[in-house]
């Protein structure tokens, strides 16, 4: 059966259709970090993923438009604001596009996984793939720049070991356990993507024109500098490192590269990614601290979120998603 003839599913749709609006979304920002990057081989990278992303924009447009679905307006250049002064610094750019680069092949998998028409397959398998290149490229250069922040280390025990009683999952009183290298690994995980939202609420805070977004952003902030803290703590506590801030690589600009819609999107699209991280990492929590703090950032988060997407909606900024047929107003219609 010819491929094309096979109708492409709600699942496939749905990735269709959140890979373009976010992908959009880090194209201008890519875009603005672009124009304003001084270091060459930072630049030079920042293009190739520039490029990357124009003909995948392109290919979504032609499976939706093939379809009969509109392409979403998502984000485009009228959301840049051309000619204003740096808000940010080479380093943190670097940054931006490898952390930004991890959730793009996150969710290229997992629009693999809800993808069965073999073209829409073999589109997202190329993604990632070049995914890949741009994520391992940014760690180099960010490695040959000195940048790069590994993981806590510690040394290897003599052999495997087993858990011997309840103990190893208390986590509220002196005599608790070290942290595990899974607890580590996502402690560490987290602080870092808290470190980036903290970092992009600083300057989009400075930039933004609209009070009540800046309220907003001022608010995330503060909630993700509590995280930060709340989690650095614990590996303190076993006198491991904390990931470093990035808040000195914003500059003291105060002109706006980006549209409002652009900013608080970005902030809204970091929430609620950074929800499903901070499950992952509940999962394989086994201290019950552990399990109390990320159970407490979920909540606070939701509420955030929903702060987030009232003033979205209130602006008229947050574009809605194909939806199911409304059958029972089909039927009425009659």
């Amino acid at each position: 059966m010819d491929k094309q003839s096979i109708n492409l599913t709600s699942a496939e749709i749905g990735t269709l259709w959140t890979e373009y609006i976010n992908g959009t979304a880090i194209y201008i920002v890519n875009k603005y970090m672009a124009s304003i990057i001084e270091d060459k081989k930072t630049k030079d990278l920042f293009d190739k993923a520039l490029q990357i992303f124009e003909n995948q924009k392109n290919q979504i447009a032609s499976f939706l438009e093939f379809e009969g679905f509109p392409v979403p307006i998502g984000f485009t250049d009228k959301d840049l604001h051309k000619g204003r002064e740096r808000l940010f610094s080479d380093i943190f750019c670097l940054h931006y596009l490898h952390i930004m680069t991890s959730h793009g092949l996150l969710g290229h998998i997992s629009s693999l996984g809800s993808s069965v028409r073999k073209d829409l397959r073999d589109f997202y398998d190329t993604c990632d793939t070049e995914g890949k290149l741009i994520f391992q490229e940014s760690i180099e250069l960010l490695l040959e720049k000195g940048h790069f922040q590994r993981t806590p280390y510690f040394y290897p025990e003599a052999g495997p070991s087993f858990i011997s009683g309840s103990s190893f999952l208390d986590g509220h009183f002196s005599d608790q356990r070290p942290l595990a290298a899974t607890e580590i690994a996502s402690l560490s995980f987290n602080i870092k993507k808290k470190i980036m939202e903290k970092t992009l609420s600083i300057g989009f805070s400075q930039a933004a024109q609209s009070k009540k977004v800046r309220k907003f952003l001022k608010a995330t902030q503060k909630n993700a500098d509590k995280q930060i803290q709340s989690l650095g703590k614990i590996l303190h506590q076993d006198n491991l490192p904390v990931p470093m801030s990035w808040e000195s690589e914003v500059t003291m600009s105060r002109h706006s590269p980006f549209s409002d819609k652009l900013m608080l999107y970005h902030i809204g699209f970091l929430l609620q990614t950074s929800q499903a991280y901070h499950g992952a990492a509940l999962a394989v929590a086994m201290r019950s601290d552990l399990v109390l703090h990320y159970e407490q950032i979920i909540l606070k988060n939701l509420s955030i979120t929903k702060d987030w997407f009232d003033l979205m909606t209130k602006n008229r900024w947050l574009e809605q998603p194909p939806l199911a047929p409304d059958r029972e107003r089909i039927a009425k219609g009659k």
